[in-house]
Parts: structure tokens; sequence; C-alpha cells
């Protein structure tokens, strides 16, 4: 099978032993982009918004047809390839890091599935560094398949809050915090040689920029894609599922929710003004769609399947 990604190569029907689809298809004008589904994360409820009261959680929850006490929280990562460069934006969670995540993952077998092999990957962007975002390089024997010229493009920020990082304003799971710490202290240690430091915003390749936003985390950052008068964003942890009701809500894995909230409404405004589509790394896989306003917050507007 081609280690070239291209439209034929990547929307080749899923495995036997999958029944639904794990990784969808579109073009950015002459950029190819697949969004890879690496599993599901199940997290308890409130962790999606700790700041209100919890009767009115739970209300929000039981109208969208969700569990009042567990989430199954979308991982979604996506691969672009743009001129002679494929980029690896995030990287799912890897190995299960004993939080009992066993349904995530997924990745690196689904690469291999849509014909994409780690060797042919130029680069890989991070949004941040949370686990479920560089686990999959982490995977024992991974590093090895992988190109010796790899560029690992993170912001600068986003390394130094690693070296001591504050959790005074979460409100994480139990085992979280120690999982993170662990997972972006052994990142680093790995990959150091391989990381490629920037300040506020960096082109990957052609019509590929990396921005940071700061918010969820100090590195925290967004992709844009640009090209042929198409546009896209892969928005990371910015935008969550309830973010579009309300966006002020408070996400238990915002290490600055305030800005990460304000950072959240600026890039809706942006997306709903101008009508670029969204891709974001926990909303419901494949995540393709549009924002518009809805009074003080916003809608979803899902994208229309191209099969």
């Amino acid at each position: 099978m081609s280690t070239n990604m291209n439209v034929d190569d990547i929307s080749a029907r899923p495995g036997p032993d999958e029944l639904v689809p794990s990784r969808y298809a579109l073009k950015i004008g002459e950029i190819d982009v697949l969004v890879v589904s690496d599993g599901i994360l199940p997290i308890p409820a409130p962790t999606i918004a700790y700041n209100v009261d919890p009767a009115v959680r739970t209300a929000w929850l039981e109208d969208e047809f969700l569990s009042p006490e567990t989430l199954e929280w979308p991982l979604n990562v996506a691969v672009v390839r743009s001129g002679d460069q494929t980029i690896l934006v995030d990287a799912g969670l890897g190995a299960d890091p004993e939080l009992h995540l066993p349904r995530a993952g997924q990745l690196i077998h689904r690469l291999t599935a849509a014909g994409i092999d780690l060797a042919s990957v130029t680069d890989v962007v991070l949004t941040h560094m949370h686990m479920d975002h560089i686990g999959g390089l982490l995977i024992d024997g991974v590093k090895e398949r992988l190109n010796p010229h790899l560029r690992i493009h993170v912001a600068a920020a986003e390394i130094k809050f690693w070296e001591s990082p504050d959790f005074s304003r979460v409100s994480m799971p139990q085992g979280f915090p120690d999982a993170l710490r662990r997972a972006a202290k052994r990142f680093v240690n790995e990959y150091r040689s391989q990381l490629r430091p920037f300040e506020d915003e960096h082109e990957v390749a052609p019509g590929v920029v990396v921005r940071r936003t700061g918010g969820h985390t100090p590195g925290h950052s967004v992709v844009r894609l640009a090209s042929g008068g198409d546009r896209l964003t892969f928005a990371g942890d910015l935008v969550f599922q309830v973010g579009f009701d309300h966006p002020d809500w408070h996400n238990g894995f915002e290490h600055d929710p305030e800005e990460a909230a304000r950072v959240r409404v600026s890039l809706m405004r942006e997306l709903a003004a101008n009508r670029e589509p969204l891709v974001a790394t926990h909303l419901p896989f494949p995540s393709v769609c549009h924002v518009a306003v809805d009074g003080d917050a916003f809608r979803c507007v899902p994208a229309v399947w191209d099969y």
C-alpha cells in the first residue's frame, strides 16, 4: 500500500475489525486533510463544567442525551499533506497510562490501516503537551519507526510550562495530574533534539500555520490551513462540545480557565464571521463543523459527510 497520503489512499474502507470508519478525508484547496479517531476517553461528566450549579450542568447533559455521570469524550487527530510534507497534528493517547482508558490509543494502527507509514511523516505539530496529544509518540517501538529527521513543532511557552507545571486552577479526575506530568517529562526527554519551538506563530508548510493561543495551557496552539480560497482550523482543546452553548463554562483540564474562555469566544466569533470550518480534538468524530452565532452563545452546525 502506498505510504504517500492522497484521497484514494485515505478513503479506503475500514478494516474487518471496524464496523464504522475511523478516518475521514477532505481537501482544503491543494492540502489533503485526514481526521483520524484515536478512540474514546471516558471522563467524569462534572469535568466539562465545574464552575456551574450541578443541576444546571446535569440539565444541559440530559438535553444533549448525554450521561450526567460519565462522558464518552472523542479524541481526534489530524494528518495534513501540503506539498512534499506530511504533518501529524497531535498524536493521541498512546498506551493506557494506568487510568483505565483502554478505548483510546488507536492512532498508530489506524494510520497503518490508512496506508500512512510513520517514516513518511516529516513534521508533528502539537497543540499542547497533555498526554492525550503526545502519547502516541511514546508507545514502545514508535520512535524507531519515525523519520530520523522528524521535526516536532510546539510553542516555546508550552515546553517552559511543563518544566514546573501549575495545576492549581484545574479540576481534573484523580490521577490525571501526575500522569500528565510524567508523560510531558518523558516526551521532552525522548524527543528534545527534534523539538522545534516557536514563539507565537510558525509556518510549518505552505498554507499550514500553527499559532499560539494560550488559555487551555500557556502554549496551547491552533493550526490554521489555507489553500485556494479554502480554510480550516484545527482548534485542539479550545472548543469542547459544551463550549458552543456555554463558552464561559470552565473545563477541568484548563490551566487558565478565564483565559481559555476568552480565547474560545474570540476564535468562535472569528469562525462564525468568516464561515471557516472547524475541527477540534474532543468534538464528536469527525468533528468537521461550522460555527454560527446564537444570541450570546454559538451553535455547532455539523458538515455534511462527503461520501
